[in-house]
């Protein structure tokens, strides 16, 4: 519980490293969380599932576009009118789109960075304008190791990874006068996230021309300890960050990579 009594914001939700994020915090003492994602009908899902498992924690959603600075805001007042307050954001919501850079559509760069890169100012600013009323608070980007490190037919991921590295620095610079600490979290490949699953193993298998379970085997052998970035590897760094064990760390980025960096 060493969260406990906290209000969360976790954006991106819906699904996978998302949800897992927002439960976990519900497990740590959080006594309320706003949760937002486009997918609504999934957040409702979620939210029955939390009522049942976490009596003590409620929870708001709110169907929200990060690329839009008014849906934005319309989740956090939301968010704040039922719970009074925002101690923490956890800003997850992103993308990805592979391709080699002389094939790259425009269209596929453009939204790669409206979600993670702009998606990302507007989610911080928002929390921050709440934060700054209180005094404090932590906002952690949802980041990638391709944000520390250039990533093979994935230019537009990791330029707008790079970037809100940029952006963790800079607002923490910004934000530390205020009590509000920013960091950044970096994971490895989450080969079993609905990225992966859904999307990331089959456009590398038919670009590559094998078997999907040949592309995962390839990924895990890059890994030093030889295994793809799970869940709780996130969740575990994500809980010290917010936590007071953490109360002098500021503008960094946290590699979650068993060695690959």
């Amino acid at each position: 519980m060493r969260l406990k009594d906290q209000v969360a914001w976790v954006t991106g939700a819906s699904q996978g490293l998302g949800s897992h994020l927002a439960e976990r915090l519900a497990q740590e003492g959080c006594t309320g969380l706003l949760l937002s994602d486009i997918q609504r009908e999934k957040l409702e899902v979620l939210r029955a599932q939390f009522a049942d498992a976490y009596p003590h924690c409620s929870v708001v959603i709110t169907e929200c576009d990060v690329t839009q600075e008014a849906s934005v805001a319309q989740a956090v007042r939301a968010g704040v009118d039922a719970l009074r307050r925002l101690d923490m954001a956890v800003l997850n919501a992103g993308v990805v789109y592979s391709a080699e850079i002389t094939d790259f559509p425009l269209d596929k760069w453009q939204w790669q960075i409206d979600v993670n890169l702009t998606g990302y100012f507007l989610c911080a600013r928002e929390a921050a304008r709440v934060m700054k009323t209180h005094g404090k608070g932590v906002i952690l980007q949802i980041n990638s190791k391709s944000g520390l490190k250039g990533s093979f037919k994935n230019a537009a991921y990791a330029a707008s990874k790079f970037g809100g590295i940029g952006l963790t620095q800079s607002i923490a610079m910004d934000l530390a006068p205020h009590g509000i600490r920013v960091n950044a979290i970096c994971p490895g490949n989450l080969l079993d996230s609905p990225m992966w699953q859904g999307q990331l193993f089959e456009q590398y298998a038919i670009k590559w021309g094998i078997p999907e379970e040949v592309v995962r085997k390839f990924y895990e052998a890059q890994v030093p300890m030889g295994r793809g970035c799970a869940y709780k590897d996130v969740a575990d760094l994500m809980v010290f960050l917010a936590s007071e064990e953490a109360s002098y760390i500021t503008g960094e980025a946290y590699r979650v990579a068993g060695g690959q960096m």
